[in-house]
């Protein structure tokens, strides 16, 4: 007697476009961190989800397209963490203390999506990534800039202000990119509560005295 054997091959679930263009996001990024941004294709993404390539061209038109979208998400999330971090320590009387909390947000915050900055901060160099990486710290540095100003006159009446100030904002950002890469390389001790109070308080000094 004959039998007819049914595949039992999964599928995966039908969803939109729209409803999985976050998760074809996701993939991309874990590749970028894993093996490289220029290992993010569409074939590579297809296989880690288990489908066709069809799905994930359903979602973005090709390589460059999934690409760019990638780093435009990835780029916005950190430059509103940084905005977030940046703007709570408002409102602080104390100097030294709205250093260390502002920094201790900024960590925290880091901690919470360490494959996105590993993306823009550790990964190979690569022209897109740095194109929109340096749009964002554009964007931050005059952020900073607007907010640290009137807090050096308010706090320490800074003398010469407008020619310390450059080198003072970049040293800010330096500090920032550095305690951030020094929090997400896999190994380190650091708690980000622990290092953003270290950090923000040895930063206040060089503001202090300048």
């Amino acid at each position: 007697m004959a039998m007819t054997i049914t595949s039992t091959r999964s599928r995966a679930p039908h969803l939109g476009p729209e409803r999985r263009r976050p998760q074809v996001l996701d993939e991309a990024l874990a590749i970028a961190v894993d093996v490289g941004l220029g290992a993010v294709t569409i074939g590579a993404v297809a296989q880690r989800m288990g489908v066709t390539r069809p799905v994930v061209y359903s979602c973005f038109a090709d390589r460059v397209e999934l690409v760019d979208a990638l780093l435009a998400r990835e780029v916005a999330s950190l430059v509103a963490s940084v905005l977030d971090a940046l703007h709570s320590s408002a409102g602080i009387d104390d100097p030294e203390e709205a250093f260390a909390r502002g920094f201790q947000a900024l960590l925290v915050a880091a901690a919470e999506q360490p494959d996105t900055w590993r993306l823009i901060l550790l990964g190979e160099p690569d022209l897109a990534n740095s194109a929109r990486f340096g749009e964002a710290r554009a964007l931050v540095k005059e952020k900073t800039t607007a907010w640290i100003a009137p807090a050096m006159r308010r706090w320490w009446q800074t003398e010469d202000l407008d020619r310390k100030l450059p080198v003072l904002i970049e040293l800010f950002m330096a500090t920032c990119e550095s305690a951030i890469r020094s929090l997400v390389v896999v190994g380190s001790e650091w708690q980000p509560t622990d290092l953003g109070d270290f950090v923000g308080r040895a930063v206040f000094r060089a503001f202090r005295d300048a």
